[in-house]
């Protein structure tokens, strides 16, 4: 497995790593997910570990706090052989303070989060979105606190715009808070929108990016095809409308090319969408969920290759699509302004 710095911090993670949204299955969007309980949890970290994924991430929101409980349980006894990442700022319940990231919330939800966990120490602790009603400075200064208490160790952000990101990281330069190192963002081959902005930032501030959702909702898995109905398993049937749009002829464009290299690499679609996540730039950690063993080490082919420049450049044209602006005007004045890919 191959690690690589985590922005511009000092601290290395896999390649690949463990998303464990798919613990827990409380709720209807979250039983669409899958539904692991602690058995099936430590089967699937078993696997893991063995291939060298050694990160787990996780929220506070997942499944009403069982995904952290499970991750929890089935860690027990080796704490010392895995990263824990997790995140908080969305509603926990309907009390007034028990959202977003004022330092009340943030330090109920770091430790409520430390106990469901197990643990004394977070190793990546992420806000889940951007909370324009708490002053940035209350914010950091607040996981200041954390760090030095020694109950969070890095930071990072998801879901944040890019002007949510720089001011963020501007007030911390000013006033010696730690800075970000971490952006868990949505980025797939049919999800290109983090190359805008998010991308060149992450270049220029050593923010690292940690992939969620790296097989674009469910439908980079080899299963949806042009012409037939999705599979019956499949959390698309209930949570398409809640997750990123992909139109129907955009997909199913960007999948016959997946097939076309399929055939060249002999890898599934799957393999190859994570494989080319791996080979842009900012990209520190892709994460991975699985509801049983066999999906885990099907994600797990995705390294040890990597696919050629012109396969690269195959599956970068059928998935480009013209970026908003100023993004295209950009684009014409490359001699002065160059994309980051």
């Amino acid at each position: 497995m191959e690690y690589r710095y985590l922005g511009a911090s000092g601290f290395k993670v896999p390649v690949l790593s463990f998303g464990a949204g798919t613990f827990g299955g409380k709720g209807d969007f979250f039983k669409e997910w899958g539904s692991t309980d602690v058995t099936e949890a430590r089967r699937l970290i078993d696997i893991c570990l063995d291939a060298g994924v050694t990160m787990f991430d996780s929220a506070d929101i997942y499944s009403d706090g069982a995904s952290e409980a499970i991750l929890g349980q089935a860690i027990k006894g080796r704490r010392d052989q895995v990263i824990i990442s997790t995140k908080a700022t969305f509603r926990v319940d309907d009390g007034p303070n028990n959202v977003g990231s004022s330092r009340f919330h943030l330090t109920r939800a770091v430790d409520n989060a430390l106990k469901r966990l197990g643990t004394d120490y977070i190793d990546l602790f992420q806000l889940h979105g951007f909370d324009a009603k708490t002053p940035i400075a209350e914010v950091l200064s607040t996981l200041d606190d954390l760090v030095r208490a020694g109950k969070i160790r890095y930071i990072g952000v998801s879901n944040f715009s890019g002007w949510h990101l720089m001011k963020s990281l501007d007030v911390a330069d000013r006033y010696g808070y730690p800075r970000y190192v971490a952006n868990q963002t949505y980025y797939s081959l049919i999800g290109r929108d983090y190359e805008s902005e998010l991308m060149p930032l992450g270049l220029d501030q050593g923010v690292g990016a940690v992939v969620w959702s790296p097989l674009g909702w469910g439908r980079l898995t080899g299963k949806i095809r042009r012409g037939q109905p999705l599979p019956e398993q499949s959390r698309l049937h209930k949570t398409a409308d809640k997750g990123p749009p992909v139109p129907d002829d955009y997909l199913y464009k960007v999948i016959d090319a997946l097939d076309v290299v399929a055939q060249e690499t002999g890898k599934t679609i799957t393999q190859i969408a994570l494989n080319w996540l791996l080979q842009r730039p900012t990209v520190a950690t892709v994460l991975i969920g699985a509801r049983d063993e066999a999906q885990l080490r099907q994600n797990l082919g995705a390294v040890g290759w990597n696919l050629s420049a012109e396969q690269v450049a195959k599956l970068d044209a059928a998935s480009a699509v013209t970026p908003i602006y100023p993004y295209w005007h950009q684009q014409g004045f490359d001699e002065r302004n160059p994309a980051p890919v």
